[in-house]
């Protein structure tokens, strides 16, 4: 697809310069922010706006649209400018209120927030990673609607490109993603580092000192290095022609290096760490408006034929869209069947689910429910696909039968039961012991919008994906996280593989479901209202085996979207006291249960699944689940007690366990830390003794 013509002139360089000017004045404006960055960036994301970024600033959703990531997401003002300048919405009066409260221009770019940004960034290093799960996702979809197009001649080709900085390139979640990258020859991702060798603490000498360049070498990108003019600028001749040489290559990830000065042009700030994260001041500012031909009076200044000048990119960028559209449309004339699973997809629109039946009172760990689930997933969902960070055998995370997602050159052993035959439109997922980097790839495919993935570790790894999992709570995308081994009930591993703070850790970021159900059905259940819900959402599953509940006998599991739902009414009218579980324990809760009724005390089991969800529900529905009226409450939770308290008021009791455990067979550990039915009862006994108190 060619791009409509774009030759750079005098007025383009009138444009960059305007760029430089309204990162200053916005900065200055608010009193703080980034400006260095945003001012000597201008020209390469102009460049990039303009000629190689394809793009419709009037169909900001537009499927074949490339993405643009901003990786180091502190100088969102270079994108917020060229969205400004491109015409996405963005208008000079949200510049004047960058970091305001209210504005359309946070401090750093936020998915869902502004119109034309691709994903949250600010947290160093998640922009590059984020994007290279784009990058996945892109070879995915194109395998599931058009895998023999020509390369570059289907509609669902596009290219990502990354903005990132020293910093993002320090951060270790960016090895990680960058060495997966390489090693699925991904082709379709440029990423354009920012060398300025300015941080916070000045010169990036003090603690970056490797060759990058080498280091991306070996990951297997090619890289190339544009070098800045002797003035300090950025050699825009020589970065359109890495620019155009990396869409070249189209047989790994291309690295490109570009030298620049932070802060260029300001004349006394430029270069030094005060141009990184504070306004330059007003004299400075005045001196970079007179270097570069402006009013130094004038803030926000804006030329008429420079902004139409600028503008020029709609243009482009409808023509660009109606060249796609004709081979769309004769893609969807020749492809009904693929044309109908992209309208069922776009419309969120979920298929029928045959979900898996399981023997009552069987031992399954809900893991191996997981798994069972997880097929009957893939058979009625295409865009359903995942894997794990090494860790498919303990995780279950393998969609059987499916190949996995490698590249063709890669060459590993066929009797592997973890993906069969591989393919690089493959459906099973390999990160390797990359946590982090998989938590924010998974997000990177959320956004594209037309997949649903996940991600599998065990669960007390969750703490080395942590920073991904928190923007996907911020981005409310459609991240998954197949958590397991999720208790002391891990067993022999021992306390550095057994989770204990997790599960409350989770449960207060906000926007996140962490999710632990009792038993196969539930699991199973919880899986479909989670692919249902699209929002970001953590299973979290026992090693352990539990006993399947007979829904005959208790409660249905289509209460399982509610969170947390009456599962065994108190046999003998209102109950005395309220037994709250979530996962293995509720087994444990409803022996207990019988326990009691021996004893003449009523007591009701309320399964607990998901308490983001129970939240969200009405008030009379919460309050006829937990009644008010029911002062005596036991929690029953293989996990930290700091949480429940919310729930189980002053009379309360906790079964819990508030530190490490240890290196022992699971079973026994369970026993030992009082997830017995026995201790239940003893502490439903002191809950109720408590309210004569």
């Amino acid at each position: 697809m060619s791009n409509p013509v774009f030759e750079w002139t005098d007025l383009d360089t009138r444009v960059v310069d305007t760029a430089r000017v309204l990162a200053a004045d916005a900065v200055q404006n608010t009193g703080n922010g980034h400006p260095g960055t945003a001012m000597s960036l201008a020209p390469a994301a102009y460049l990039l706006f303009q000629k190689y970024l394809r793009h419709d600033p009037t169909d900001p959703k537009w499927i074949g649209r490339d993405r643009f990531v901003l990786s180091n997401g502190h100088s969102s003002l270079t994108l917020y400018t060229e969205l400004f300048l491109s015409g996405y919405g963005l208008e000079l009066e949200d510049l004047e209120k960058f970091r305001q409260a209210g504005s359309l221009t946070p401090g750093h770019p936020e998915y869902g927030h502004t119109v034309g940004v691709e994903t949250t960034t600010g947290p160093l290093g998640q922009g590059l990673s984020t994007a290279v799960g784009m990058a996945w996702a892109q070879r995915y979809v194109r395998g599931m609607f058009d895998p023999d197009a020509a390369p570059g001649q289907s509609p669902f080709d596009y290219h990502i490109w990354v903005f990132a900085g020293d910093g993002c390139l320090e951060e270790g979640i960016t090895s990680e993603a960058s060495s997966l990258a390489g090693a699925q020859e991904i082709g379709n991702l440029t990423v354009v580092w920012d060398d300025n060798h300015i941080s916070i603490e000045d010169d990036t000498a003090i603690a970056f000192r490797e060759d990058v360049v080498k280091r991306y070498q070996a990951y297997g990108w090619a890289t190339l290095e544009v070098e800045m003019n002797r003035d300090g600028s950025v050699d825009v001749g020589a970065l359109d022609a890495a620019y155009a040489e990396a869409k070249r290559i189209t047989d790994r990830p291309t690295l490109i290096r570009l030298k620049t000065i932070i802060g260029w042009p300001a004349p006394d700030l430029q270069n030094t760490y005060k141009a990184h994260g504070a306004a330059l001041g007003t004299e400075e500012v005045a001196k970079v408006k007179e270097d570069l031909n402006f009013d130094p009076d004038v803030n926000f200044p804006m030329e008429a034929d420079v902004l139409a000048r600028a503008r020029e990119v709609r243009d482009r960028g409808v023509a660009l869209h109606e060249q796609w559209n004709v081979g769309y449309d004769a893609w969807r004339s020749a492809n009904p069947d693929g044309a109908a699973l992209l309208d069922r997809i776009e419309s969120g629109a979920i298929p029928p689910i045959d979900l898996p039946e399981f023997e009552v009172g069987a031992s399954v760990p809900t893991r191996k429910a997981s798994h069972a689930a997880i097929q009957s997933l893939a058979a009625a969902m295409p865009e359903f696909f995942g894997g794990s960070a090494d860790l498919a055998e303990s995780n279950l995370t393998t969609i059987e039968g499916a190949p996995s997602f490698l590249p063709e050159s890669v060459k590993v052993k066929s009797n592997s039961p973890f993906g069969g035959p591989h393919s690089i439109y493959g459906r099973v997922l390999h990160f390797g012991i990359r946590e982090h980097a998989m938590g924010a790839m998974v997000n990177g495919m959320a956004v594209n919008g037309l997949v649903k993935p996940f991600g599998g570790t065990f669960f007390v790894f969750s703490d080395y994906m942590r920073g991904a999992v928190r923007l996907a709570a911020l981005m409310q995308c459609r991240s998954i996280f197949v958590w397991t081994h999720d208790s002391i009930g891990v067993g022999e591993d021992g306390p550095t593989h057994q989770p204990i703070e997790h599960l409350w850790s989770l449960r207060a970021m906000p926007g996140f479901n962490i999710v632990r159900p009792a038993d196969a059905t539930e699991t199973a259940e919880v899986w479909k209202v989670t692919v249902e819900n699209g929002t970001p959402t953590g299973l979290a599953l026992s090693r352990q085996g539990t006993p399947v509940i007979d829904r005959e006998k208790y409660a249905s599991t289509e209460n399982v979207r509610k969170g947390a739902y009456i599962l065994s009414e108190a046999p003998n009218g209102d109950p005395d006291v309220l037994l709250l579980a979530t996962g293995t324990e509720v087994g444990v809760a409803l022996d207990a249960q019988d326990l009691l009724a021996q004893e003449g005390i009523n007591a009701r089991v309320v399964s607990m699944p998901c308490l983001e969800w129970f939240e969200e529900q009405e008030p009379a529905y919460k309050n006829e689940v937990l009644p008010e009226s029911v002062k005596a409450r036991v929690s029953v939770e293989a996990g930290a007690t700091i949480g429940w308290w919310k729930y189980i008021g002053d009379h309360g009791r906790t079964v819990g366990i508030d530190h490490f455990g240890e290196s022992a067979p699971g079973g026994y550990l369970m026993k030992k830390f009082g997830f017995t039915p026995e201790n239940v009862v003893s502490k439903a006994k002191e809950s109720l003794a408590s309210l004569e108190d």
